[in-house]
């Protein structure tokens, strides 16, 4: 029946022969491949050379992927890493043995926090436009991105859902678990696929964008209110944050959302 758990026991991804590429990783490649299509069609759209568009792809997945980083070790996981700083950017672990670990631990709100950053130094240095003319365009291939993103956690089994107490969930066997758990991963997923379909209609069929920062702001606002309640059916990345009023991730998502607020019903220049 539909709403019977699923038991879920993916691989750890393709296996090409030479090496096995992750389905995490997969999921990143398409995220930048088809948000670098969505660009390329808003810069065609609005008259901007094709050519600073390579520069806008390397800023963005340098923003991501370092300001992810940096994200999940200073939000989440400091009192490990203040004494490991050498395996911050480093795939390996040396305590409590040597292991090859991947590029694992990655926090959103980082990502965020980095691609707004990077966004200001494109400005300066590649494209003179305002810098929120940017951040309401990139905004949208961001939003797409994150649809992948969430789906590459799901296929990891990481940050996981409650147990919903029911039939009804996915019970994640490679956890060695055998109850159901919200899929929240996937509740996300679908969330950022509809922001990002407003998001589209907005810019394209609308005259939104030219207010600059409404649609940045709009983003802003949508997204991280999903992630604010999504987590109350998470299971705390944090333990010992377990027992707060909000967890982490929502007390990182509130000022975001408030300013989304303000870049959306900011007065306009005269």
């Amino acid at each position: 029946m539909l709403f019977n758990a699923i038991t879920w026991s993916p691989s750890e991804g393709l296996d090409l022969g030479i090496l096995t590429l992750h389905y995490y990783s997969l999921m990143f490649l398409i995220a930048f491949g088809l948000g670098w299509y969505i660009m390329k069609s808003i810069y065609t759209k609005e008259g901007i050379p094709i050519e600073k568009l390579d520069s806008l792809f390397i800023y963005t997945v340098l923003a991501t992927l370092i300001g992810a980083r940096l994200g999940h070790v200073i939000f989440y996981d400091w009192d490990y890493f203040q004494h490991h700083l050498l395996e911050i950017f480093l795939p390996v672990r040396f305590q409590p043995e040597f292991e090859f670990t991947g590029f694992r631990g990655l926090a959103s709100h980082g990502a965020a926090i980095g691609i707004i950053v990077a966004m200001y130094l494109y400005r300066k240095r590649v494209l003179d436009k305002p810098v929120l003319w940017i951040l309401d365009r990139i905004v949208i291939p961001v939003a797409s991105g994150g649809v992948f993103i969430r789906i590459g956690n799901f296929m990891n089994s990481e940050i996981i859902g409650k147990p919903t107490n029911s039939d009804f969930g996915v019970i994640f066997q490679n956890l060695g678990e055998t109850f159901p758990r919200h899929p929240a991963q996937l509740y996300e997923s679908f969330c950022y696929l509809v922001i990002f379909l407003i998001l589209w209609f907005i810019y394209w069929k609308t005259d939104k964008k030219q207010k600059e920062g409404f649609i940045f702001g709009l983003f802003l606002v949508m997204l991280w209110t999903v992630r604010f309640f999504v987590e109350f059916i998470k299971e705390p990345q944090v333990e010992e944050r377990g027992t707060w009023l909000f967890n982490t991730g929502q007390w990182l998502s509130i000022p975001f959302i408030i300013a989304g607020f303000y870049f959306m019903y900011r007065p306009s220049k005269k």
